[in-house]
């Protein structure tokens, strides 16, 4: 007899501007305009739901430094991760901030930027 494991598959999400998130259509992501900070939060919580499917979002870095009590609501979950990244005025290193604390949690000291950020 033959056991079969039955594997999720998860979606992603992607939430921001319409300018900055628009071409993640093409290679297959779930897309979600919001206009702005507050509107992004709306989305972030619909889509995380544990039910929807997503494990990670996507987020533009300019929300998502409005955002950070969302960041941390989903931080300790298994599900969804979510992911700053650079919008369509580029980075402003709020991202790779999000890195090197994460990365200090983790190992306990700052290995990959020696306080360079």
């Amino acid at each position: 007899m033959v056991d079969f494991i039955a594997e999720k598959l998860y979606k992603i999400a992607v939430v921001g501007d319409k300018e900055s998130v628009i071409g993640f259509r093409a290679v297959g992501f779930s897309v979600f305009i919001a206009d702005g900070a507050s509107e992004a939060e709306k989305i972030i919580n619909s889509v995380a739901d544990t039910d929807s499917g997503f494990a990670i979002i996507f987020l533009v870095e300019d929300y998502a430094a409005k955002l950070s009590h969302v960041l941390s609501k989903y931080a300790s979950a298994p599900t969804p991760a979510i992911i700053s990244i650079p919008g369509r005025n580029g980075s402003a290193g709020f991202g790779m901030g999000q890195v090197k604390k994460a990365v200090e949690r983790a190992v306990g000291a700052d290995i990959l930027f020696k306080n360079e950020i």
